[in-house]
Formats: structure tokens, C-alpha cells, sequence
């Protein structure tokens, strides 16, 4: 059998407020992101992934849905979505979505109901509890947004329980009606042509059926993020989520060549249960690992030799190195390291995913304090968990606003956006634009990379090396992790021709037996 599209796919995640605003209101939408698609043909991605755009309040900016069946009027129409899953068909483009399973708005008609009595049929529907000793929450499990998980409703003296906002109610996934209706979403989309979903907060779908207390976190530290004063055990990443998940897996199975990918910040040995018994679970939960590692060779290799280690067998690995989420990768490990970084993604087995921007080093941005947007930050100020910096607009151009809007954009742009664009890398060879362009068009072309075998290779000090392998074809990787020149040693008695270079200009040289590299260099090799 061939395999599925999305082991060879690239993916490319886009923040739709942020992308390509046709409206003139400063707000990316819908037919800005289908003008927009001739930029990821020319990039050579497979599949856009659009966070959602779904009906909200946008107290969490689109992650509260008041209407799992429609647009947004912000985003545009379902006219709009409909033509751009077309038009994105037709030059070979997958689309997925955010499917938002874990909570829905306090507005949403379920909840309306569900907190109108507790006799009301859709009572069940939601997490709601008695008070707990001296009427306080019902336990100590915390929000991911800082405060208590537990907001009080005067309506039926209960507390209902939040992950996040007191604005998004989880939803209570032990409850089948739940299920089905969330299910019915699903078709609802994928009837309409949608290649498969991004589940967001996947771990958290279930809930500890006691309600037992977190146990109190001893390695917990005044800067770090509130919630994680406790060890989230019984708040999250429950065992019996797994039967949850075959659920959704099991509509996505009802269309063919459909793909299901799971939000999952947990730890690799944890996070690789998610893709189920007999891969009967996600077909990728996201690995994260590459965004909370600190950025030296010798840790970068540990992590790869860790999550190889961890997969079970037939499950196909993904690598991510920025969401909407966390800050920009130029800014976490420095514009020059961001082409290693690049090179990284694209070479490691495995189905990359991009964040847009990332092609021509957006950096994360500072937000003046009047110009804060975020409910994360402003729950928690000072502590620079804010998202609003990674969530800036698409810098398309040097003309007004980016080329983004012909209005004030919703999030400020970078100072030096006239001279960090699209426009401005496209006709650079040596850009990081290009080099994004080149390490795809080598993914395609070589089944070694796209789909190989992965061999990690020793090194010493700041060098990264590995051998993908398909056949008879064999690519040798290297990166250069230091600021300092070093050697990478091919394979005994190899020679190989440069496919790829960092720093542009070593295409096409031949190399014998060690290749000597700049600081920050890499190199994709083809040994004859």
C-alpha cells in the first residue's frame, strides 16, 4: 500500500487574523488566506492549517466557539471557507482545521442551557460540582491561565469547571451526547471537504471521574507558569482518554486519507500513547520537544534518540518548532541559528510542521502594555507569558501595513518589516526564504529525506549529525549547533555531493571523508 499523504507532507499552520486581510477592518480572513495561496505553491508546503474560525466572543481569540457549523463573520462567510477549501484543492493543497473539542464558549447554546438548571437535559453535558468544604471550588485543580479551574454560577449554586478562561467551560466527555454531537461536528466539516483536524488540548479531553486533588508541585518556582504550583495528575491525561480518542478516530476513518493530529504538551514517553493501541489513536500527536529544549547539539540529540526510542512500532514521528503558542524560533535561538534551525526541521524523520512567518525569521515581538490582546498575559502580567508577540501580521511587503491589511493591523508590526518580508527574500538567493524553498523542493525529491530511516551519527562538541536512508539512497546531514568552524567525519570511505547548505553557495560541492563548516553552517549531503 502507498503511503498516506501526510507522511511526506509538509505542514504550515496559519494564524488566520494574522495571515492576509481582504476586508480592510485589520483583521485577517478567509479570502485574504485564498489570495494568499499562490505563497505556499511557490514555498512548496502540502497542507494549510488554519487555527479556528469558528463563531466566538473571541474572549481567547477563536478558541471560545459559540458555533461549531459556521464562520465567524470577522473570518468571512461559509461561501468563503467553501472556496477556499477549493481553491486550495485545485493547487494541490490539503486544508485542516482546529477542531476545539475540550471547551466551548459560556455562550455557546450548550452551555446556555446546561447552566439554566441542573434538571435541563444538557446539565450533563458540562463539569459542574457541588461546593467543597467552607464553599469553595470543588478541589484544588488549576487553569491554565492562571487562578482556580472552578468559576462559581450563582444561577444553581455549583461551581463548573474551566481548563482555561472562565469563559470556555469544558465540555464532559464522559457524557455520550457529548460525543455524538462533537462527532456530528466533525462530518459537518469533513463532509465539506477538510483533509482532517488539529484536536486542540487533546490531553485534556478527560477528567479524574473523583475529582481527586492535584498533588502539589515540590519543584514548582515563583517565575514559572501558575498552573504548575501543582502536578496536573488528575486534571488531565487520563488513562481512559484513549477510548475517547478511538472515537474521533473512528469518524476520520469514515472518510478516506484523512488525518487526525492531537495537541499534546506532555512528556515523549506520554505523549507517544496518544497515537493508541495498534495505532488505533492519533495518526500524529504533536511533538513539542523541539520547542522546550534548550538549543545545543548534544541535547537536540538526546531528544531525537529519546523519541525514536519511544515510538511504537509503525507510528510516524513529527517535529514542530513554533505555534501560535510560543514565542518565534528566530528570537528563541538567534537569526542565525534559525537557518540550523530550519534545516533541522526539514531533515528529521518525520512530518514538519511550519508556523507562518517562520520562512523569513518573523521575530517575536515586544507589545507595548496598551497594546496587549492576549487573556493569558493579562491573567498573568509580568511574566512574559504573553502570546501576542508570535502572533503578529504576515509581513508581506514594504508597503503600508505589511501588505498585510489597508488598515491598522490588530497586532502592531516589527519596527524593520519594510526591509524583513516576503517581497524581499523572494529575490535574495542567499535568504532564509530560499533556504525554506530549497530544503522542501530536496523533501520532494529525495524519498531518503521525505520518508527515510534515521541513523543518528557520532559527533563531538556543537555538531549534529544523522543519515536518512530510503534504498540505495543515503543523505548525510550535519549542523553546526556553535558560533565556532568545525569537522563533520562522513561514514568511512563516503564521498558525498552538497544538496543543501546554510549558507548558500556549496550547492553542488563534492566532499571526501570530513567536510569542514562555518559557525552556524549546515549541510545536506547525497553520498555517491
Amino acid at each position: 500500500m502507498a503511503d498516506p499523504w501526510w507522511k511526506s507532507a509538509v505542514l504550515y499552520q496559519i494564524y488566520p487574523r494574522s495571515f492576509a486581510d481582504s476586508s480592510g477592518d485589520g483583521v485577517g480572513d478567509l479570502p485574504g488566506i485564498s489570495v494568499r495561496l499562490p505563497h505556499l505553491v511557490e514555498l512548496g508546503v502540502d497542507a494549510l492549517w488554519l487555527s479556528p474560525v469558528y463563531p466566538s466572543p473571541m474572549a481567547d481569540f477563536g478558541y471560545d466557539v459559540s458555533d461549531f457549523v459556521a464562520i465567524d463573520p470577522q473570518f468571512g462567510t461559509l461561501s468563503d471557507f467553501d472556496a477556499l477549501v477549493h481553491e486550495a484543492h485545485a493547487r494541490g493543497l490539503k486544508v485542516l482545521i482546529d477542531l476545539v473539542a475540550n471547551h466551548t464558549s459560556e455562550r455557546h447554546p450548550w452551555f446556555i442551557e446546561s447552566r439554566s438548571s441542573r434538571r435541563n437535559e444538557k446539565r450533563d453535558w458540562y463539569i459542574w460540582r457541588a461546593p467543597g468544604p467552607g464553599g469553595g471550588p470543588p478541589n484544588n485543580w488549576l487553569s491554565e491561565f492562571g487562578g482556580p479551574a472552578w468559576q462559581f454560577d450563582a444561577t444553581t449554586g455549583q461551581f463548573y469547571y474551566h481548563a482555561f478562561l472562565a469563559a470556555q467551560p469544558d465540555l464532559n466527555w464522559r457524557n455520550e451526547n457529548v460525543r455524538a454531537a462533537m462527532h456530528a461536528v466533525m462530518r459537518f466539516w469533513l463532509r465539506r471537504g477538510v483533509d482532517g483536524f488539529r484536536v486542540d488540548a487533546i490531553w485534556h479531553l478527560l477528567k479524574d471521574a473523583q475529582f481527586r486533588d492535584d498533588p502539589q508541585n515540590p519543584d514548582y518556582s515563583p517565575d514559572d507558569r501558575p498552573h504548575r504550583r501543582v502536578v496536573a495528575r488528575y486534571s488531565s491525561d487520563q488513562p481512559d482518554v484513549h477510548e475517547v480518542i478511538r472515537g474521533l478516530r473512528g469518524v476520520i476513518d469514515e472518510f478516506p486519507e484523512r488525518l487526525l493530529i492531537g495537541e499534546t504538551y506532555l512528556p515523549v514517553e506520554r505523549l507517544v500513547s496518544y497515537y493508541g493501541r495498534e495505532l488505533s489513536g492519533l495518526h500524529m500527536p504533536f511533538n513539542f520537544g523541539l520547542l522546550q529544549t534548550p538549543w545545543r547539539a548534544r541535547e537536540i540529540a538526546r531528544l531525537i534518540d529519546r523519541y525514536e526510542a519511544a515510538l511504537p512500532n509503525g507510528a510516524w514521528p513529527n517535529w514542530v518548532l513554533g505555534n501560535h503558542d510560543r514565542p518565534r524560533v528566530a528570537s528563541r535561538v538567534g537569526p542565525r541559528q534559525a537557518r540550523i534551525a530550519a534545516m533541522l526541521l526539514l531533515t528529521l524523520r518525520g512530518t514538519p510542521t511550519l508556523y507562518y512567518g517562520d520562512e523569513i525569521g518573523m521575530p517575536q515581538m515586544a507589545i507595548a502594555p496598551e497594546c496587549l490582546q492576549d487573556p493569558f498575559e493579562k491573567n498573568v502580567p509580568g511574566l512574559g507569558f504573553g502570546r501576542d508577540g508570535c502572533r503578529t501580521p504576515m509581513q508581506w511587503d514594504a508597503s503600508p501595513n505589511a501588505g498585510f491589511s489597508c488598515a491598522p493591523p490588530w497586532l502592531p508590526l516589527a519596527d524593520d518589516y519594510a526591509s524583513h518580508n516576503v517581497a524581499c527574500q523572494r529575490g535574495d538567493a542567499a535568504s532564509l526564504y530560499n533556504l525554506y524553498r530549497r530544503l522542501i523542493a530536496v523533501r520532494r525529491t529525495h524519498p531518503a529525506i521525505a520518508i527515510g530511516s534515521y541513523q543518528p551519527v557520532e559527533t563531538d562538541g556543537n555538531i549534529l549529525a544523522f543519515l536518512r536512508e530510503h534504498g540505495r539512497e543515503r543523505i548525510f546531514v550535519a549542523l553546526n549547533f556553535g558560533d565556532e568552524s568545525a569537522t563533520a567525519a562522513l561514514p568511512p570511505g563516503e564521498q558525498g555531493t552538497v544538496l543543501v547548505s546554510a549558507m548558500a553557495g556549496r550547492d553542488g560541492e563534492t566532499v571526501r571523508g570530513s567536510v569542514g563548516m562555518g559557525g552556524h553552517d549546515g549541510l545536506v549531503l547525497a553520498l555517491l
